[in-house]
Protein backbone atom coordinates (compact mmCIF):
# COMPACT_ATOMS: atom_id res chain seq x y z
CA UNK A 1 0.00 0.00 0.00
CA UNK A 2 2.38 2.01 0.91
CA UNK A 3 5.34 1.64 -1.82
CA UNK A 4 4.53 4.64 -3.76
CA UNK A 5 5.53 8.33 -2.92
CA UNK A 6 4.35 9.76 -0.13
CA UNK A 7 4.69 13.46 -1.26
CA UNK A 8 1.18 14.28 -1.38
CA UNK A 9 0.58 13.41 2.39
CA UNK A 10 4.26 15.19 3.89
CA UNK A 11 4.91 18.67 3.88
CA UNK A 12 7.32 21.05 5.01
CA UNK A 13 7.67 23.24 8.85
CA UNK A 14 9.19 26.36 7.32
CA UNK A 15 7.28 29.16 9.23
CA UNK A 16 9.40 32.25 8.35
CA UNK A 17 8.13 35.18 7.93
CA UNK A 18 7.33 36.61 4.25
CA UNK A 19 10.32 38.92 4.08
CA UNK A 20 12.59 37.27 6.20
CA UNK A 21 15.38 37.57 4.27
CA UNK A 22 14.92 41.68 3.08
CA UNK A 23 14.36 42.00 7.03
CA UNK A 24 17.90 40.02 7.50
CA UNK A 25 19.87 42.25 5.16
CA UNK A 26 18.33 45.46 6.81
CA UNK A 27 19.01 44.76 10.13
CA UNK A 28 22.27 43.62 9.78
CA UNK A 29 22.96 47.39 8.13
CA UNK A 30 21.47 49.20 10.84
CA UNK A 31 23.60 47.15 13.45
CA UNK A 32 26.29 48.71 11.08
CA UNK A 33 25.29 52.32 11.47
CA UNK A 34 24.51 51.83 15.19
CA UNK A 35 27.99 50.74 16.40
CA UNK A 36 29.48 53.36 14.38
CA UNK A 37 27.15 55.97 15.90
CA UNK A 38 27.78 54.87 18.97
CA UNK A 39 31.39 54.80 19.45
CA UNK A 40 30.58 58.52 18.06
CA UNK A 41 28.42 59.77 21.09
CA UNK A 42 30.27 58.20 23.93
CA UNK A 43 33.46 59.75 23.15
CA UNK A 44 31.54 63.06 22.30
CA UNK A 45 29.53 63.01 25.34
CA UNK A 46 32.57 62.21 27.68
CA UNK A 47 34.47 65.12 26.14
CA UNK A 48 31.57 67.72 26.25
CA UNK A 49 30.30 66.12 29.68
CA UNK A 50 26.38 65.86 28.76
CA UNK A 51 24.40 63.53 30.30
CA UNK A 52 21.41 63.26 27.73
CA UNK A 53 24.23 62.91 25.11
CA UNK A 54 26.14 59.76 27.05
CA UNK A 55 22.83 58.30 28.10
CA UNK A 56 22.17 58.39 24.00
CA UNK A 57 25.33 56.71 23.21
CA UNK A 58 25.77 53.83 25.88
CA UNK A 59 22.06 52.63 25.47
CA UNK A 60 23.28 53.09 22.10
CA UNK A 61 25.90 50.69 22.26
CA UNK A 62 23.12 48.29 24.42
CA UNK A 63 20.95 48.57 21.28
CA UNK A 64 23.74 47.67 19.16
CA UNK A 65 24.11 44.51 20.82
CA UNK A 66 20.63 43.76 20.95
CA UNK A 67 20.12 44.72 17.18
CA UNK A 68 23.04 42.28 16.73
CA UNK A 69 20.98 39.67 18.84
CA UNK A 70 17.88 40.43 16.24
CA UNK A 71 20.16 39.89 12.86
CA UNK A 72 21.55 36.80 14.69
CA UNK A 73 18.14 35.27 14.83
CA UNK A 74 17.21 35.61 11.12
CA UNK A 75 20.48 34.03 10.14
CA UNK A 76 20.07 31.12 12.52
CA UNK A 77 16.27 30.57 11.86
CA UNK A 78 16.77 30.62 7.80
CA UNK A 79 20.22 28.55 8.28
CA UNK A 80 17.94 25.55 10.33
CA UNK A 81 14.41 26.81 8.83
CA UNK A 82 14.30 22.74 7.30
CA UNK A 83 16.32 20.92 10.24
CA UNK A 84 14.20 18.22 11.82
CA UNK A 85 15.01 18.83 15.09
CA UNK A 86 12.56 21.57 15.12
CA UNK A 87 9.15 20.32 15.53
CA UNK A 88 7.30 23.65 14.32
CA UNK A 89 10.43 25.02 12.61
CA UNK A 90 12.23 27.65 13.63
CA UNK A 91 9.85 30.65 13.04
CA UNK A 92 10.11 31.68 17.01
CA UNK A 93 13.64 32.54 17.08
CA UNK A 94 12.33 35.71 16.29
CA UNK A 95 10.22 36.02 19.35
CA UNK A 96 13.34 34.44 21.67
CA UNK A 97 15.34 37.64 20.18
CA UNK A 98 12.40 40.02 20.74
CA UNK A 99 12.55 38.79 24.11
CA UNK A 100 15.89 39.03 24.71
CA UNK A 101 16.19 42.84 23.38
CA UNK A 102 12.88 44.02 25.54
CA UNK A 103 14.99 42.67 28.65
CA UNK A 104 18.18 44.66 27.60
CA UNK A 105 15.75 47.68 26.33
CA UNK A 106 14.61 47.44 30.17
CA UNK A 107 18.11 47.35 31.39
CA UNK A 108 18.65 50.49 29.51
CA UNK A 109 16.03 52.38 31.13
CA UNK A 110 17.14 51.95 34.14
CA UNK A 111 20.77 52.54 33.25
CA UNK A 112 19.66 55.96 31.69
CA UNK A 113 17.16 56.44 34.70
CA UNK A 114 19.95 56.07 37.66
CA UNK A 115 22.82 57.83 35.68
CA UNK A 116 20.16 60.93 35.08
CA UNK A 117 19.31 61.13 38.69
CA UNK A 118 22.98 61.08 39.94
CA UNK A 119 23.17 64.61 37.59
CA UNK A 120 20.41 66.17 38.94
CA UNK A 121 22.10 65.52 42.49
CA UNK A 122 25.58 66.27 40.85
CA UNK A 123 25.13 68.63 37.96
CA UNK A 124 28.37 68.88 35.50
CA UNK A 125 29.08 71.45 33.05
CA UNK A 126 28.42 71.17 29.66
CA UNK A 127 29.75 72.15 26.17
CA UNK A 128 26.39 73.08 24.60
CA UNK A 129 27.17 73.66 21.24
CA UNK A 130 29.37 70.64 20.29
CA UNK A 131 27.33 68.38 22.21
CA UNK A 132 24.41 69.57 20.47
CA UNK A 133 25.77 69.10 17.37
CA UNK A 134 26.85 65.38 18.03
CA UNK A 135 23.48 64.71 19.44
CA UNK A 136 22.04 65.72 15.89
CA UNK A 137 24.30 63.83 14.03
CA UNK A 138 22.77 60.79 16.37
CA UNK A 139 19.28 61.56 15.97
CA UNK A 140 20.15 61.43 11.81
CA UNK A 141 21.74 58.07 11.76
CA UNK A 142 18.41 56.64 14.08
CA UNK A 143 16.44 58.09 11.35
CA UNK A 144 18.21 56.59 8.50
CA UNK A 145 17.82 53.39 10.56
CA UNK A 146 14.03 53.83 11.14
CA UNK A 147 13.94 54.36 7.54
CA UNK A 148 15.60 51.23 6.58
CA UNK A 149 12.93 49.25 8.46
CA UNK A 150 10.13 51.54 7.77
CA UNK A 151 8.12 49.24 4.88
CA UNK A 152 9.37 45.56 6.47
CA UNK A 153 7.76 46.78 9.87
CA UNK A 154 4.05 47.03 8.19
CA UNK A 155 3.67 50.35 9.32
CA UNK A 156 1.72 49.30 12.38
CA UNK A 157 2.56 51.97 14.33
CA UNK A 158 -0.34 54.04 14.50
CA UNK A 159 -0.13 57.76 15.25
CA UNK A 160 3.62 57.02 16.35
CA UNK A 161 3.35 54.44 18.80
CA UNK A 162 5.20 51.42 18.85
CA UNK A 163 2.67 49.15 19.94
CA UNK A 164 -0.64 47.60 18.27
CA UNK A 165 -1.65 44.60 17.39
CA UNK A 166 1.30 42.34 16.52
CA UNK A 167 -0.17 39.15 16.76
CA UNK A 168 0.17 38.29 12.67
CA UNK A 169 3.65 40.16 12.64
CA UNK A 170 7.45 39.89 13.09
CA UNK A 171 8.33 40.48 16.94
CA UNK A 172 11.66 40.20 16.59
CA UNK A 173 11.90 43.04 13.42
CA UNK A 174 9.50 45.44 15.69
CA UNK A 175 12.07 45.12 18.36
CA UNK A 176 14.93 46.08 16.68
CA UNK A 177 12.65 49.06 14.86
CA UNK A 178 11.50 50.17 18.93
CA UNK A 179 15.33 49.81 19.68
CA UNK A 180 16.49 52.58 16.79
CA UNK A 181 12.43 54.21 17.72
CA UNK A 182 13.96 54.48 21.66
CA UNK A 183 17.23 55.54 20.09
CA UNK A 184 15.66 58.66 18.48
CA UNK A 185 13.50 59.61 20.99
CA UNK A 186 16.75 59.57 22.95
CA UNK A 187 18.86 61.78 20.63
CA UNK A 188 15.07 64.17 20.05
CA UNK A 189 15.14 64.67 24.09
CA UNK A 190 18.75 65.04 24.45
CA UNK A 191 18.81 68.31 21.99
CA UNK A 192 15.50 69.58 23.23
CA UNK A 193 17.00 69.52 26.92
CA UNK A 194 20.45 70.70 25.55
CA UNK A 195 19.13 73.79 23.89
CA UNK A 196 16.82 74.73 26.81
CA UNK A 197 19.88 74.34 29.18
CA UNK A 198 22.13 76.53 26.99
CA UNK A 199 19.57 79.42 27.05
CA UNK A 200 18.02 79.25 30.16
CA UNK A 201 20.99 77.59 31.72
CA UNK A 202 18.36 75.42 33.84
CA UNK A 203 21.36 72.54 33.77
CA UNK A 204 18.82 70.27 35.44
CA UNK A 205 16.90 70.16 32.17
CA UNK A 206 19.33 67.42 30.63
CA UNK A 207 19.54 64.86 33.50
CA UNK A 208 15.18 65.53 34.18
CA UNK A 209 14.99 64.85 30.40
CA UNK A 210 16.80 61.35 30.63
CA UNK A 211 14.53 60.42 33.13
CA UNK A 212 11.29 60.92 31.21
CA UNK A 213 12.85 59.39 28.41
CA UNK A 214 13.55 56.35 30.66
CA UNK A 215 10.56 56.25 31.41
CA UNK A 216 9.28 56.22 28.04
CA UNK A 217 11.48 53.39 27.07
CA UNK A 218 10.85 51.17 29.81
CA UNK A 219 7.15 51.00 28.84
CA UNK A 220 8.09 50.37 25.10
CA UNK A 221 10.16 47.44 26.61
CA UNK A 222 7.46 46.23 28.38
CA UNK A 223 4.98 45.67 25.89
CA UNK A 224 7.57 44.30 23.85
CA UNK A 225 8.26 41.37 26.78
CA UNK A 226 4.35 40.98 26.84
CA UNK A 227 3.70 40.23 22.96
CA UNK A 228 6.39 38.36 22.63
CA UNK A 229 6.18 36.12 25.79
CA UNK A 230 2.73 35.74 24.42
CA UNK A 231 4.39 34.01 21.22
CA UNK A 232 6.68 32.10 23.70
CA UNK A 233 4.23 30.53 25.88
CA UNK A 234 1.83 29.79 22.90
CA UNK A 235 -0.91 32.22 24.29
CA UNK A 236 -3.65 32.00 21.99
CA UNK A 237 -4.60 35.66 21.18
CA UNK A 238 -6.39 35.36 17.98
CA UNK A 239 -10.18 35.09 19.06
CA UNK A 240 -11.63 36.34 15.57
CA UNK A 241 -9.36 33.06 14.02
CA UNK A 242 -11.19 30.60 16.45
CA UNK A 243 -14.28 32.19 15.98
CA UNK A 244 -14.34 31.53 11.95
CA UNK A 245 -12.61 28.28 12.68
CA UNK A 246 -15.44 26.91 14.70
CA UNK A 247 -18.16 28.43 12.71
CA UNK A 248 -16.44 26.40 9.46
CA UNK A 249 -16.25 23.30 11.39
CA UNK A 250 -19.34 23.28 13.38
CA UNK A 251 -22.10 22.25 10.25
CA UNK A 252 -24.83 19.84 10.34
CA UNK A 253 -24.38 18.78 14.07
CA UNK A 254 -20.64 18.34 14.21
CA UNK A 255 -19.17 20.06 17.41
CA UNK A 256 -15.61 21.41 17.91
CA UNK A 257 -14.60 19.81 21.60
CA UNK A 258 -10.78 20.86 21.33
CA UNK A 259 -9.24 23.88 19.59
CA UNK A 260 -5.73 24.88 19.92
CA UNK A 261 -4.34 27.63 17.85
CA UNK A 262 -1.15 28.96 18.25
CA UNK A 263 1.89 30.94 16.84
CA UNK A 264 4.90 29.24 14.69
CA UNK A 265 6.32 31.94 13.06
CA UNK A 266 5.26 35.09 11.84
CA UNK A 267 2.09 35.20 10.09
CA UNK A 268 1.95 31.55 10.63
CA UNK A 269 -0.71 29.96 13.11
CA UNK A 270 -0.76 26.51 13.66
CA UNK A 271 -4.21 24.43 15.49
CA UNK A 272 -5.30 21.14 16.45
CA UNK A 273 -8.70 20.48 16.61
CA UNK A 274 -10.80 17.62 18.07
CA UNK A 275 -14.25 17.36 16.12
CA UNK A 276 -17.20 15.12 17.18
CA UNK A 277 -19.84 14.17 15.11
CA UNK A 278 -22.80 11.70 14.55
CA UNK A 279 -21.93 10.85 11.04
CA UNK A 280 -18.11 11.38 11.08
CA UNK A 281 -16.27 12.70 7.82
CA UNK A 282 -12.67 11.95 7.09
CA UNK A 283 -10.49 14.20 8.34
CA UNK A 284 -9.28 16.10 4.86
CA UNK A 285 -12.92 16.83 4.74
CA UNK A 286 -12.81 18.96 7.85
CA UNK A 287 -9.23 20.69 6.43
CA UNK A 288 -10.97 21.65 3.45
CA UNK A 289 -13.12 23.58 5.11
CA UNK A 290 -10.33 25.85 6.60
CA UNK A 291 -9.30 26.15 3.22
CA UNK A 292 -8.19 30.09 2.15
CA UNK A 293 -7.98 31.36 5.99
CA UNK A 294 -4.98 33.56 6.41
CA UNK A 295 -2.46 32.84 8.57
CA UNK A 296 -3.60 28.90 9.32
CA UNK A 297 -0.84 27.56 8.10
CA UNK A 298 -0.22 23.63 10.03
CA UNK A 299 -3.61 21.65 11.41
CA UNK A 300 -4.39 18.82 12.52
CA UNK A 301 -7.60 17.70 13.06
CA UNK A 302 -8.81 14.45 14.86
CA UNK A 303 -12.79 13.41 14.03
CA UNK A 304 -14.84 11.40 16.59
CA UNK A 305 -17.83 9.70 16.60
CA UNK A 306 -20.37 11.29 18.80
CA UNK A 307 -21.66 7.71 20.80
CA UNK A 308 -25.75 7.03 20.80
CA UNK A 309 -27.24 6.96 23.96
CA UNK A 310 -28.20 3.60 25.35
CA UNK A 311 -32.12 2.54 24.89
CA UNK A 312 -33.51 2.47 28.85
CA UNK A 313 -33.56 -1.02 30.14
CA UNK A 314 -37.25 -2.76 30.14
CA UNK A 315 -39.54 -3.12 33.62
CA UNK A 316 -39.92 -6.01 34.37
CA UNK A 317 -43.41 -6.46 34.53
Amino acid sequence: MHSHSLDQWTHDHVFLGPKHAHNERRTWLVVALTAIMMVGEIVAGSFFGSMALLADGWHMATHACALGIAAAAYLFARQHASNSRFAFGTGKFGDLAAFSSAIILGLIAVQIFYESALRLVHPVAIAYGEAISVAALGLGVNLVSAWLLRDSHDHHHGQGHPHGDHRHHDNNLRAAYIHVLADAATSVLAVAALVIAMYSQWVWTDPAVGIIGSLVIASWAFGLIRDAGAVLLDVSVDKNLETVIRDRLETRGDRVTDLHLWQVGPGHRAAVISVVSDNPLPPATYKRRLGGLRGLSHVTIEVELCPQPQPAAAHAS
